[in-house]
């Protein structure tokens, strides 16, 4: 009968990486961001981080990162960006650099969500990249609608700028460990921070 090594190495739960002060993304998963505002959240989640990024986009793109507005977000310089003929390129394109397990932070900016077997694939590719690579990898999928299945998280983002402020919400829609809820993303100093949503603030 072979039993199991007890291993003398403190035990520690993964918790994931943080962005915004309490929010977590899982290592090694895939998540969707969503809405108009998405591009934004994207480069909070990597300015939370360290190491290269790779970003890969489709090569009709009109609308692309422009390096003087990245840097009150991250460093630009951290950044591989990849453009791609075919959403299908993208998706081959997030599974084997997420397989590879040499970046913390994979990034595909998709036309529409993927269907469920892409979705699967691009985890099992995070949980290779994770055991045989440097870096256990987060994949982040931009989409317009927000209904990719089998994401192990999903985000939505919009701006909510005011006269005299600068202001988004967040919303978690989907989560395997945590509840719905949404806030607002105010600047607060070189980085961002969260507040209570409007229907949740208290009046006056």
């Amino acid at each position: 009968m072979q039993h199991a090594r007890l291993s003398r190495k403190p035990h520690h739960p993964e918790q994931g990486q943080t962005f915004l002060g309490r929010l977590t993304l899982a290592r090694a998963r895939l998540h969707e961001v969503c809405g108009p505002a998405r591009h934004t959240l994207a480069m909070i989640i990597a300015g939370a981080m360290q190491g290269p990024v790779f970003w890969v986009a489709p090569n009709w793109a009109a609308a692309r990162p422009y390096g003087p507005g990245m840097v009150s977000f991250a460093d630009p310089g951290r950044f591989v960006f990849a453009h791609a003929a075919r959403a299908e390129d993208i998706l081959w394109t997030l599974e084997e650099v997420m397989r590879a397990g040499t970046v913390p932070l994979v990034i595909g900016d998709l036309p529409s969500a993927p269907g469920l077997t892409p979705v699967r694939r691009l985890h099992l590719a995070g949980e290779t990249g994770a055991r045989e690579g440097r870096h256990a990898p987060i994949g982040l999928i931009l989409t317009p609608e927000g209904a990719a299945a089998g994401v192990e998280s999903r985000w939505f983002m919009a701006p909510d700028h005011g006269p005299e402020s600068t202001r988004w919400q967040l919303s978690r829609k989907r989560a395997r460990s945590a509840p719905e809820q949404t806030w607002q993303v105010r600047p607060h100093g070189d980085s961002f921070a969260l507040a209570p949503a409007k229907s949740q603030q208290k009046k006056p």
